[in-house]
Parts: C-alpha cells; structure tokens; sequence
C-alpha cells in the first residue's frame, strides 16, 4: 500500500447517486491497496445521507463528533473511538449529529466515491 495522506480535501455532495441532505461534505483518499481503499471523510453537523447500499462491505472508524443512522433498518449511533461495519447490499443512512469526521474502509477498492 502506498500512502496518500496528502491528498486534498473534496466536497462530497452525493453518495450512491443520490445527494446528500442538509448540506455537503469532504472527503480525501487516505490508502490504495489491491483489497481496499482507505477515505477520510467529514460531515458538518446536520449533514445526512439518504438510504442507500453499496456493492462493497464498508468499515467506519469514527475519529471526532457524534454519528446516528440505521443499518438494515435497525438504528446505530457511534462516538469517537467506536466502529460500524455497513455491510455489502444491506441499505443505510448516515447522520452528523455534531461536525464529525471518520476514517472509511472500502473493500473490495473502488476509485471514486460512491
């Protein structure tokens, strides 16, 4: 793997297609191997995504702030420190509830942000 950490910062104003509501966020590559991709990503508070699934397991690390959503149906909240798996096809949403950033593990890789 080859490190990225200085890759800069994008908005990230949809996810799945689908746009985010209340708002945007950002999001920079951290680390590309053959079996995943690394993000870092940052939602203001109030910032949401609709439901949606992926086509890829994804790992969550929340790094700072306060995160709500649901996985499958069943609600999910994380602080600092905590993790969440969102797993392949299974629908989710994702809420800031304070400015909150986290590190995203994709597997397998995909180049975008999806």
């Amino acid at each position: 793997m080859t490190s990225t950490e200085t890759d800069s910062w994008r908005p990230l104003t949809n996810v799945e297609g689908l746009p985010l509501i209340g708002g945007r966020g950002l999001v920079r590559l951290r680390l590309r191997g053959e079996q995943g991709i690394l993000w870092e990503v940052y939602y203001p508070a109030g910032v949401r995504s609709p439901e949606h699934q992926h086509r890829h397991d994804s790992y969550i690390y929340l790094l700072s702030g306060s995160l709500v959503g649901t996985v499958g149906g069943v609600p999910a909240q994380l602080g600092p420190g905590q993790t969440l798996i969102h797993p392949t096809g299974v629908p989710h949403t994702v809420m800031a509830v304070t400015d909150s950033r986290w590190l995203e593990f994709k597997s397998p890789p995909e180049d975008g942000w999806h």
